[in-house]
């Protein structure tokens, strides 16, 4: 009897095998058994609209002075973000206080490079007291955001768009420089005081996004600051045997680049570029 029942098994088994495949036998390995791959409508995406450019705020720097008083954060953010009588603004009113943005870029006067926008203090006074700034920048091909230092912040700085070859310096004891290649999404550090700078050495522009932990971090130019120093410290710390003489002086000055410039030469020769 346990025999003939076995046998009875197999043979089920081995017809029910040999059968019509099971309803999972043709779904790719690459689909879940329980999702359609085929025959499901798919519901079109809903149209967002894209939001309304924030003016910049002429007034910053006069918002953050008063700001300066609060006696704690609370009062801080009811006097900047409240109508006085305790009650949230609302519509563009608030976006204007609480939106920095960064499309009101553009190149300074002289900058052939690209342009660099930062929201600090002075544009932005919601930052007052949050310990944070922060800025964007556009590199045309070639542009080189010029040596420069930041006194009172430290940077992370993050390529969004392009390639940008940095590097910074820091101080007497450590004072190789420190360069590095940055692509899409590769960020870097320029610690507090250091001398640091960005070029763009592609004939492609390139973006970056930066955060400083100060809302008032300052910036100095390091050419623009030493050729203001007078002639005679300027030959001394140069080294030069002859003084450059105070016509030659103010040709150097007169042609300091301004922020975001162009160069370096032979990035402008292959991309066709001039100064």
């Amino acid at each position: 009897m346990f025999k003939a029942s076995l046998i009875i098994i197999v043979l089920a088994a081995s017809h029910y095998a040999h059968a019509a495949p099971a309803p999972w036998a043709n779904v790719s390995s690459s689909a879940p058994a329980s999702i359609p791959t085929h025959g499901t409508a798919v519901a079109a995406s809903p149209t967002v609209p894209s939001p309304a450019p924030v003016p910049m705020i002429t007034n910053g720097t006069a918002i953050a002075a008063s700001l300066k008083t609060s006696p704690s954060v609370a009062d801080r953010f009811n006097e900047l973000l409240t109508d006085g009588n305790g009650t949230l603004l609302t519509g563009e009113a608030l976006r204007e206080l609480t939106v920095f943005d960064f499309n009101n870029q553009s190149p300074a006067p002289g900058a052939k490079g690209g342009s660099i926008l930062l929201a600090t203090i002075d544009n932005f006074p919601i930052l007052e007291a949050l310990g944070i700034s922060g800025a964007v920048s556009i590199f045309e091909p070639c542009g080189l955001n010029i040596p420069h230092l930041h006194p009172r912040a430290s940077e992370l700085l993050t390529v969004i768009e392009g390639v940008l070859d940095t590097g910074f310096v820091q101080e007497l004891g450590f004072n190789a420089e420190v360069a590095t290649q940055l692509g899409k999404l590769q960020a870097t550090v320029f610690p507090m005081g250091s001398m640091h700078y960005q070029q763009n050495p592609t004939c492609k522009p390139a973006i970056f996004v930066a955060a400083l932990n100060n809302e008032d971090p300052g910036r100095s130019d390091i050419a623009t600051s030493f050729w203001s120093l007078p002639a005679d410290v300027i030959d001394a710390a140069l080294g030069f045997p002859e003084t450059i003489g105070g016509d030659n002086i103010e040709a150097w000055r007169a042609h300091l680049p301004v922020n975001l410039a162009a160069g370096v030469d032979s990035c402008l020769k292959m991309c066709g570029l001039s100064k």
